[in-house]
């Protein structure tokens, strides 16, 4: 069956009444993995004649602070906005609620928050959040709390025990495998392909000219996965060319010609057409090899030759 569309609301304040009465999973939900899927499943039983919703926050709070306190921290964010609406989207949510967390979101109390963000902005009838969230000023509220304000306010709520036992599947454990090249270990707590999503980009096109061209996209903002060549699935989510895909993908920086702001360049096979403008999912299947710079463009088209037929196989695979 297919979800219903997905509204996006990026405010608590003036809603519309189709916007509100919904119930909802609570978090960040980076990378949407096995355990923020428990929460939305959570937030799904407790009223399922309610409308399914999320509530998260852009930016994500540890940015907020980061630049709050003048600290400069490399990109941890296993996915964009566009990415973790559209894998909520598939799960199911039609309300997503990202909320701009600013000062004035910080600065709400535990009890402030619950009432004015939940309870009279959105107008959540329950709330399903992990075990572990926290929320409000100085990170005084935890899941426990929340079950106390909402039974005040008139909102139930779930707490989910964290998924994976002595190990739950985290956000830092995914990244930690996706930095040691191993997409298939991320994939076991993520539940999904780890997914790059964004707009494809006008580059040199010096793929073209060796006889792969590929589709560019920007890594900005996100944890870079060990650097390196992979086999991927793709879709192309947008234009004319929609549709699902296999290739071969480059994510790094180039060495051959000097380059050094890492992206994405993905060649799909059995693919003619234009892809510019177009948004693309790329998912990480496995890590064929590192990035390496070459004698000669013979050379290096030699080794694109043996990355293709390597990824064709593991992807014929499964």
């Amino acid at each position: 069956m297919q979800n219903p569309p997905m509204h996006i609301h990026r405010d608590w304040r003036g809603l519309p009444a189709s916007a509100r009465g919904a119930s909802v999973a609570m978090g960040n939900f980076d990378g949407v993995h096995l355990g923020h899927r428990a929460v939305i499943d959570a937030a799904r039983a407790a009223r399922p004649e309610a409308p399914l919703g999320a509530v998260t926050f852009e930016p994500h709070p540890r940015e907020y602070f980061a630049r709050a306190a003048g600290r400069s921290e490399p990109p941890f964010r296993l996915m964009n906005p566009e990415a973790r609406a559209n894998r909520l989207a598939r799960h199911g949510v039609a309300q997503l609620y990202e909320l701009p967390f600013g000062p004035t979101l910080a600065g709400l109390t535990p009890e402030e928050f619950a009432r004015e963000v939940l309870a009279e902005g959105l107008g959540v009838v329950h709330v399903a959040v992990g075990a572990d969230f926290r929320f409000g000023r100085g990170r005084a509220g935890d899941s426990a709390a929340l079950a106390e304000l909402g039974q005040a306010m008139g909102f139930g709520v779930t707490i989910v025990p964290l998924v994976g036992g002595d190990e739950p599947a985290s956000s830092t454990a995914i990244r930690a495998a996706l930095s040691e090249g191993r997409p298939r270990d991320a994939e076991a707590m993520l539940g999904h392909w780890h997914r790059i999503e964004g707009e494809v980009l006008h580059g040199a096109q010096r793929g073209r000219e060796l006889g792969y061209p590929t589709a560019n996209m920007a890594l900005d903002g996100l944890h870079l996965p060990k650097l390196g060549v992979y086999a991927v699935l793709v879709e192309v989510l947008t234009g004319p060319h929609r549709g699902h895909y296999r290739g071969v993908a480059s994510l790094g920086v180039r060495p051959m010609f000097g380059e050094n702001t890492p992206n994405l360049e993905t060649y799909l096979f059995d693919f003619s057409g234009d892809l510019y403008g177009a948004h693309l999912s790329v998912a990480l299947v496995d890590y064929l090899r590192p990035e390496a710079k070459f004698d000669s463009l013979k050379a290096l088209v030699a080794q694109m030759d043996d990355d293709a037929a390597r990824a064709r196989a593991i992807l014929a695979a499964g």
